[in-house]
């Protein structure tokens, strides 16, 4: 069974295992605790206390990474096993990883392959399942994202994201993003530009000033275009002058711009929220009886529901995006790890008439 989606987070290194230290005790939230890590080859240990794993971890990061296995609680009564890596710097430049990356163990722990749904007397729809499945996996997804990059008001972390690839892919090809400053937006738009164009990893770009950033798309060739990933097959450019353009806009108007095209309806979406909201509404009074799935009977009181293809592109073409201003001045964008936030940010740009 493949392992995802894959959570992404980039800190100084100096503040690393600090940083590992907040997201154990945003994760691993009942006691009593069990913390085993791997710090291949110098040492094995387990932990029931998140200060005994970090002071073992502290001991050795400078000559061995941290592989930590832990099981985080989601919503009431389920949990999930996660595996947390932390990465020196050394480590990232021979093998582009993190720095900080997160995955639960199975992709199904998180990416509802199956569910059990209460229908009713109401017809099957492949689209309100669907609508179901990115309510069930964006609550969680945008639950853990933030406990790994903003379990504290720190501000440890200045950027993450979640993707389903095992890589940190471009920004805009993601599912989701997060910047501990929401001015920082346009750094989506930078780090895309420059992982696809220059083909270098963004988990070695991701701590790079904007200022920076901007030079170096300044420095490519006028003209000059990239396709970020865009799961839906359509094929839409991010031109090197779009880019330029964005990074010379203030973050709060490429925010605006965001969060109006997030709001923009999609009207396949409208036509099967009613009948998704009612089975959400019956699966919640099921699970309060303790109804579980049964193979007797005609209409049985709860079904299990698999994912198949068609669930997959309804997603993939229609999914909503989350554009999430955060109390602490950050911002979060995010979706269903089927879709990517591209045809988003090609929405805002267009309304900004920065498409071409």
């Amino acid at each position: 069974m493949r392992s995802g989606p894959h959570f992404f987070a980039w800190c100084n290194e100096a503040a690393r295992v600090d940083a590992l230290r907040a997201a154990f005790s945003a994760l691993v939230q009942d006691p009593p605790y069990c913390i085993y890590v791997d710090m291949h080859p110098n040492a094995s240990f387990g932990a029931t206390s998140v200060d005994e794993a970090v002071a073992k971890i502290r001991a050795h990061f400078q000559h061995a990474d941290a592989e930590a296995y832990i099981a985080a609680a989601l919503s009431p009564g389920e949990s999930v096993d996660l595996i947390l890596r932390c990465y020196s710097d050394k480590s990232e430049r021979i093998t582009p990883r993190g720095p900080i990356h997160m995955r639960p163990r199975y992709y199904e722990d998180l990416g509802r392959m199956r569910m059990d749904l209460a229908l009713g007397s109401g017809p099957r729809s492949v689209e309100a399942e669907a609508e179901v499945a990115w309510h069930m996996v964006l609550d969680d997804l945008e639950d853990l994202l933030l406990r790994v990059c903003a379990p504290d008001a720190s501000g440890r972390v200045s950027t993450g994201g979640c993707t389903s690839a095992w890589t940190w892919l471009a920004p805009v090809s993601m599912c989701a993003t997060y910047h501990a400053d929401a001015r920082d937006i346009a750094r989506d738009l930078a780090l895309s530009w420059i992982s696809l164009h220059d083909k270098e990893k963004v988990s070695l770009l991701a701590g790079v000033s904007l200022e920076a950033l901007h030079a170096r798309v300044d420095a490519a060739p006028a003209g000059a275009r990239v396709f970020p990933r865009d799961n839906s097959g359509r094929s839409l450019a991010l031109s090197r002058e779009a880019v330029l353009k964005a990074l010379a806009i203030p973050g709060s108007a490429l925010l605006e711009a965001l969060d109006a095209a997030a709001a923009v309806p999609d009207e396949a979406w409208r036509a099967s929220e009613l009948r998704a909201n009612e089975i959400m509404h019956l699966t919640a009074q099921s699970m309060a009886r303790g109804e579980q799935v049964t193979v007797t009977g005609k209409s049985p009181p709860v079904w299990r529901v698999e994912m198949t293809g068609e669930h997959v592109y309804f997603l993939v073409d229609h999914a909503p995006v989350h554009v999430r201003r955060l109390p602490s001045g950050g911002v979060m964008l995010a979706t269903h790890p089927y879709r990517t936030l591209w045809p988003l940010w090609a929405d805002a740009l267009s309304t900004l008439g920065l498409m071409s």
